[in-house]
């Protein structure tokens, strides 16, 4: 009898330890999906910024073409009214 009851305990404390260490796998996945997702965030935020910046820039870049071509008007009605 004795000897059943520590088999029984052995088996008990084996399947929770089964138990136990599910738990920590999960865990763990879970702990993984998070960072990914923390990560991808990361990531979207860069690339948001990069988008923005280039954005910015192309807008730049279009006022400084318009200031050069009223300058080039500018210096075109310039001559025009010379030769006259």
């Amino acid at each position: 009898m004795a000897k059943k009851k520590t088999a029984k305990k052995k088996t008990a404390k084996r399947k929770t330890a089964k138990r136990k260490a599910k738990k920590k796998t999960a865990k763990k996945k879970t702990a993984k999906k998070k960072t990914a997702k923390r990560k991808a965030k990361k990531k979207a935020k860069k690339k948001a910024k990069k988008k923005a910046k280039r954005k910015a820039k192309r807008k730049v870049a279009k006022k400084k073409a318009k200031k050069k071509a009223k300058k080039k008007a500018k210096r075109k009605a310039k001559r025009r009214t010379k030769k006259k």
